[in-house]
């Protein structure tokens, strides 16, 4: 690891998922106040890492799992501190995964939820207005976009990439 030089440059670790205003908005005031400050973006779910993207204007900011090692994590932030860039291994593998990823409808995703608690077709059609044929298809169509073979891999998926949480 590197040791730390005084150069007055101030590194911020950020998570997006904040009570009140939120992330962003603190994100927003740092950078207003001390726009050379470096900031990492702390997440969980890849999702959130891109919805976040649109936060974090005007470059890109590298992101770090919260379920990153200690070490690791140590590493980026003294990287950033430095003024390089770095993606960690676990958030490239990620992205990898997913660069291809079809985005859910938000009736998918409420299907999602849906089926995430166990519900029948026809409890899910009742609930939200529709037919139990319309469910089907909605669900044929969260499968084909998750590669999921049935429909609790489906719900397995999702969780995994943050689409849905319970």
């Amino acid at each position: 690891m590197s040791s730390f030089v005084s150069t007055n440059r101030i590194v911020t670790l950020r998570d997006l998922r904040l009570p009140g205003k939120g992330g962003s908005e603190a994100l927003k005031a740092i950078r207003a106040e001390f726009p050379e400050a470096g900031i990492i973006i702390l997440t969980t779910f890849l999702k959130a890492m891109w919805k976040s993207s649109t936060h974090c204007r005007p470059e890109p900011k590298p992101y770090v799992l919260k379920s990153m090692p200690p070490k690791e994590l140590l590493e980026v932030i003294a990287q950033v501190y430095a003024g390089r860039k770095r993606v960690p291994s676990r958030v490239a593998a990620h992205l990898a995964e997913h660069l291809s990823d079809e985005t859910l409808t938000n009736r998918e995703i409420e299907v999602l939820i849906e089926l995430a608690g166990g519900n029948r077709n026809r409890e899910v059609a009742e609930k939200h207005f529709i037919t139990e044929e319309t469910v089907k298809v909605h669900i044929r169509h969260i499968m084909e976009k998750l590669g999921a073979s049935d429909r609790r891999q489906a719900v397995a998926i999702g969780l995994r990439r943050g689409v849905i949480q319970l």
